[in-house]
């Protein structure tokens, strides 16, 4: 049996989409609107709207979850069918992954089509980052096996390594955050370990330096666009600042401004593996939509991801 609960399962996927849902409102709106409009945290009080809606990293990352599932692996053929499957196109899926998506379902050759975007770099966007902290869960303990495997969740849309390291991170920042549940939170310890799963420059020199920074600096320096490694530090160092308190993790992400959905829905997922459901706000848990994939669904999709991983 797990040492890790059937809670924090159910807060690393609530806490993903009710970030993703609370802050797609306000995509794309600078800082310094999102701040003379609220400022965040009482966005986080009062949300936009009721019901509240998730994006396309919700609904992507429930295709990661669904191969889980039913699979116990990530498999990239089929993970790139569910991605095809599940699409909506009114989720706000960025135009690389529309391409992409497109693609698969018109079974062409996706991965060339992959290969493409960027510049024909391949995607160092934050797609990978945003829908793989379940993932981080469900191989816990196994890091070795969490970062492959978190590898092959990036494989459909990203071939940058960029961001797959942007994905890799926040699997393995999901996975010590569930660790660390019930313990004091040790921010250095923390980072320190994060820096051992970076492979990229970008990334290496982004830990190292939020390493110096005492908690609560800004974090201007780590970005709020959707480049991996203009997203990624920053979703991390909301979580680390404060790693118990599951509103302030999602407000300050969304007062970051720009891509605030995927920013607030990566720092929610991590938070959420960490103080788990019941540590969520429940009136913002009840905001979230609850139609065809909506909040039962992801409560029984978390339940069944559970009893997955405790099988294994």
């Amino acid at each position: 049996m797990s040492i890790l609960t059937l809670d924090q399962f159910q807060g690393v996927l609530l806490g993903l989409a009710v970030g993703d849902a609370v802050g797609s409102a306000w995509e794309g709106m600078p800082a310094d609107m999102i701040f003379s409009m609220g400022p965040a945290d009482k966005i986080i009080e009062h949300p936009k709207r009721d019901p509240i809606y998730y994006t396309d990293d919700t609904q992507m990352t429930i295709s990661v979850v669904q191969e889980l599932i039913e699979r116990g692996s990530i498999h990239k053929h089929s993970l790139a069918k569910r991605f095809a499957e599940n699409y909506h196109p009114d989720r706000g899926y960025g135009q690389g992954a529309r391409r992409i998506i497109n693609a698969i379902g018109f079974g062409e050759d996706w991965e060339a089509v992959a290969r493409t975007i960027f510049n024909g770099d391949g995607s160092l966007g934050n797609g990978a980052a945003m829908r793989v902290a379940p993932l981080g869960l469900f191989f816990y303990p196994n890091f070795d096996e969490i970062i492959l495997q978190a590898e092959l969740s990036a494989a459909p849309t990203h071939c940058h390594e960029i961001g797959v390291d942007g994905g890799r991170l926040v699997a393995a920042a999901a996975a010590l955050a569930a660790h660390s549940a019930g313990s004091p939170f040790d921010r250095t310890s923390f980072l320190q370990q994060l820096l051992a799963f970076a492979k990229t420059e970008e990334f290496q020199w982004q830990i190292e330096h939020a390493l110096q920074l005492s908690p609560f600096q800004t974090l201007i320096a780590f970005g709020n666009s959707l480049e991996a490694h203009r997203s990624v530090m920053t979703s991390i160092l909301c979580f680390a600042d404060s790693p118990d308190d599951y509103a302030a993790t999602i407000a300050r992400a969304i007062g970051q401004g720009n891509d605030v959905d995927t920013l607030a829905a990566m720092a929610g997922a991590i938070c959420g593996a960490r103080v788990g459901l019941s540590g969520m706000p429940d009136y913002l848990v009840n905001c979230l939509e609850d139609n065809h994939q909506g909040r039962t669904f992801l409560f029984d999709l978390a339940e069944k991801l559970w009893l997955t991983h405790c099988q294994r």
